[in-house]
């Protein structure tokens, strides 16, 4: 057991699911340093703090499945007296804060997506409101995701996350603009705009869509390399944003568009209401306007009644349409969405089949667009050194969900967190390879 002293508490915030998430444990540790704790994020027991709070994520069966295994873990950390206090925070406990107070008692209190204030309380912490924007970074210092708005309107069948983050909140322009100034100054040099929903912004607090105007006054912040979209609803998307890319050079030539399908029964059932045709006729602008644009989408396979001809359908799309990045989800039957009334009627096995599937013609496609970078010369960010590599993204790549370019440190060598120039000399499915020049 834990003796008391006169030392700041330390407390460990660990982060699970998304960049969301990880931006919301951003705040929380900012409050609690400015509130006189020792914070650490995502750290070891070797870090040998008094308190522990986990940011759970609730989204599918293996993210929530991940979260319950965290709380049981440090349930019996705290049983066997190596923390003082366990708190749970985030989706997970927003969804299903009664069963885990029944199941997992051993946590001192578990709080939901918007109940920071009533977390810092329980700690003896006041929620110091003039901190708005303030963030402790939980990733490296050079690149930042920038939240604009809280929840979703939307009504996929598949999705829970209305049911944990609530309606669409836009953030206010001058709001976020001063934090992105306030993140180059602490040394961030590109930032991720995320949010459930990014085409909607706008819509609740100015009555109109307004991503244009906030793209056209985050471009003017000076030091801001680059700005990168993120999480684009397809339909009625506001094609007024590709002119914005146009004009400024620090917006990204990268889109991420989640389609989730392309059969348009499928589509039906998944209540996105677009078709497969307008999904086509908006990819076609997209690079009609930005020639090179880098469209990521994310793609769900198995959702209840998918046969194979519909399968096929997207499979055809998917060769057809040649997008730069594609990851793959396999349908989770979630209690409270419109899809969980339909019969989830594709077996597992078949729906971890038909995600490889589309992984192994997106893998065919990455590598061909990869080789044709070869021996071209690109700018290039490095985010780590890994093992005998520097490794790096280039303006069509996110961190940790896109390709990457790899360095060899034995032989050149480049700076964390700085932009070079590389020549690019080999090609992998979804890596690059060069030097320096």
């Amino acid at each position: 057991m834990k003796t008391k002293n006169f030392k700041r508490e330390k407390v460990n915030v660990i982060t699970l699911g998304c960049s969301k998430n990880l931006v919301d444990s951003e705040v929380l540790m900012a409050q609690l340093r400015h509130n006189e704790f020792d914070v650490v994020h995502d750290a070891t027991m070797e870090e040998d703090p008094e308190i522990v709070i986990i940011n759970t994520c609730g989204f599918i069966d293996r993210a929530k499945e991940e979260s319950v295994n965290t709380i049981l873990e440090y349930a019996k950390i705290k049983e066997q007296g190596d923390i003082e206090k366990l708190y749970v925070t985030g989706c997970l406990s927003e969804r299903y804060k009664a069963d885990l107070e029944v199941e997992i008692p051993e946590v001192d209190a578990y709080f939901g997506t918007l109940e920071l204030p009533g977390l810092l309380a329980k700690l003896n912490a006041d929620y110091k409101h003039e901190l708005i924007g303030d963030r402790i970074l939980g990733t490296p210092p050079h690149y930042a995701y920038l939240k604009i708005s809280e929840g979703c309107n939307r009504t996929c069948a598949f999705c829970a996350i209305p049911l944990m983050r609530g309606k669409h909140i836009s953030r206010p322009i001058e709001s976020l603009v001063e934090e992105a100034k306030n993140l180059v100054r602490n040394g961030v040099k590109e930032v991720m705009l995320i949010a459930q929903e990014l085409t909607y912004y706008g819509l609740d607090l100015y009555k109109k869509r307004r991503l244009d105007d906030l793209l056209d006054a985050l471009a003017a912040v000076e030091g801001l390399d680059w700005i990168r979209l993120h999480y684009a609803y397809p339909s009625k998307f506001p094609r007024e944003i590709f002119e914005v890319m146009k004009r400024h050079d620090n917006i990204c030539n990268y889109l991420d568009i989640p389609l989730q399908h392309a059969d348009d029964e499928v589509l039906k059932r998944m209540r996105r209401q677009i078709t497969m045709a307008e999904q086509k006729e908006l990819i076609a602008h997209a690079r009609k306007v930005i020639p090179g644009i880098a469209i990521r989408t994310t793609l769900l396979v198995g959702f209840p009644g998918e046969t194979e001809e519909e399968f096929n359908n997207l499979c055809e799309f998917v060769e057809e349409m040649e997008f730069e990045r594609v990851g793959v989800f396999t349908y989770s039957h979630e209690e409270n969405t419109p899809g969980h009334q339909l019969a989830d009627d594709v077996p597992e096995e078949i729906k971890l089949a038909r995600a490889n599937r589309i992984m192994e013609i997106q893998s065919e496609i990455s590598l061909a667009k990869n080789e044709v970078k070869i021996g071209q010369t690109m700018k290039v960010l490095f985010d780590r050194k890994e093992g005998n590599y520097f490794i790096g993204r280039t303006v069509y790549d996110s961190p940790e969900v896109d390709n990457e370019v790899l360095v060899d440190a034995k032989a050149h060598f480049v700076r964390i967190g700085d932009f070079a120039q590389i020549k690019i000399t080999g090609a992998q499915h979804y890596d690059l390879l060069g030097h320096p020049v």
